[in-house]
């Protein structure tokens, strides 16, 4: 359970970090990048599966630029649900989610 949460902050500290990095792509504070991390987290598990089954050929064909467009839609789609969180055009969204894996390779390498 507290790894879990532990997760959860991080990936709230993620949103943080690629907001300051990706122009387009804003969080208001630590509150919506909790808030944001849960939704992604859950649009993750929901819609980003959903994604994955439906382009299974071009994820098999081209598995890292199909998984960092699914990526980049959940993303999206998160930063419509959480006040605080924007996300302007879409191409902030990929660029966000290359910047959120290399967070996270950072991460899991700490």
């Amino acid at each position: 359970m507290i790894r879990l949460l532990i997760e959860w902050l991080l990936n709230a500290l993620a949103l943080v970090i690629t907001a300051y990095v990706v122009p387009d792509f804003e969080v208001d504070g630590i509150g919506p990048a909790v808030i944001g991390a849960l939704v992604v987290g859950l649009l993750n598990v929901t819609l980003g599966w959903l994604l994955s089954i439906f382009t299974f050929p071009l994820v098999w064909l081209l598995p890292r630029l199909m998984m960092l467009l699914i990526d980049a839609v959940v993303l999206y789609v998160a930063a419509k649900f959480v006040p605080g969180f924007r996300i302007k055009t879409f191409l902030a969204a990929f660029i966000g989610a290359i910047v959120l894996v290399l967070i996270h390779i950072v991460f899991s390498y700490a």
